[in-house]
């Protein structure tokens, strides 16, 4: 079996990071594994606090994977800090992992912020060089390029400006702000557009874990980067296509949506009934 590692934030409501990062994996056919840069307190309404490991802490759970299940590929998520980074750029490197795809979290689907402010020319020196795949969103790549994006041709400028600052193939999610989710891949030479279809679904919690997550695991799996983001794009689709309804604020999407069978059947009224007091 294929295996791919997360390297990213704990989402105490499930619906992001390492949470959805596990369940999108596993629904993608891989084996999940993890290493957690945070803990946070946070739900569909807001994130609460954060918690970091420290960077010698990563750096053990990193070891205990590397040597023992070595990953076909690796996603990493939120990561907060300068030491974190590091850490990962060390580690990565030496161990020559393979399949890398970095989304560079900045903030929650919520709006709470994710990433120091220094830590970002560390993940754009560090991270970025050593990735198959980056996958900003929107406001991340106005950021990174310093670009305004209002449009199909900020996007490509932006896109290329990452890509050839920092060496790495960029896909520059659209999402319904821009376009009807198209996505936009720049590999140094050429663009290539992903187009989808708009899923009038507000509950978009997670949306970018999933998509990087889904990415990765197919990379695991051995299929190129455009196939593996075409698979993650349907993926992605799919879940939030289940119209799943949680929480009070921005939900999470279903990432089980297209598991079945005996296992996820819930027991009938008069059974449950009949299994009290045993």
């Amino acid at each position: 079996m294929r295996t791919a590692l997360s390297i990213a934030g704990s989402d105490s409501c499930g619906g992001a990071g390492i949470q959805a990062d596990i369940k999108t994996m596993t629904l993608n056919g891989v084996y999940a594994m993890s290493a957690v840069t945070a803990l946070t307190a946070q739900n569909t309404t807001g994130v609460r606090a954060i918690m970091e490991a420290t960077p010698e802490f990563l750096k053990q759970q990193l070891d205990a994977v590397f040597e023992d299940i070595f990953p076909d590929a690796v996603k990493i998520g939120m990561v907060s800090s300068v030491g974190l980074i590091e850490v990962i750029g060390e580690r990565l490197c030496r161990y020559a992992a393979k399949n890398i795809v970095v989304d560079p979290v900045m903030a929650a689907t919520s709006g709470g912020r994710l990433i120091k402010t220094d830590a970002v020319e560390a993940l754009c020196a560090v991270l970025f060089p050593i990735a198959a795949v980056v996958t900003p969103n929107i406001g991340e790549a106005e950021i990174l390029s310093g670009i305004h994006i209002g449009g199909k041709a900020d996007m490509e400028r932006a896109a290329a400006q990452i890509g050839d600052s920092f060496g790495c193939r960029v896909l520059l999610k659209g999402g319904h702000s821009i376009n009807d989710s198209n996505d936009l891949l720049y590999d140094g030479a050429r663009f290539r557009w992903f187009y989808g279809t708009r899923i009038d679904n507000p509950n978009t919690h997670g949306t970018g874990c999933t998509l990087s997550s889904a990415i990765a695991a197919n990379l695991a799996k051995g299929f190129d980067t455009e196939t593996a983001i075409e698979r993650a794009k349907d993926f992605i689709s799919g879940a939030l296509g289940a119209m799943l309804d949680l929480g009070s604020g921005s939900g999470p999407m279903d990432h089980a949506f297209d598991l079945c069978g005996r296992f996820k059947e819930e027991a009938p009224d008069e059974r449950q009934e009949t299994n009290i007091g045993i």
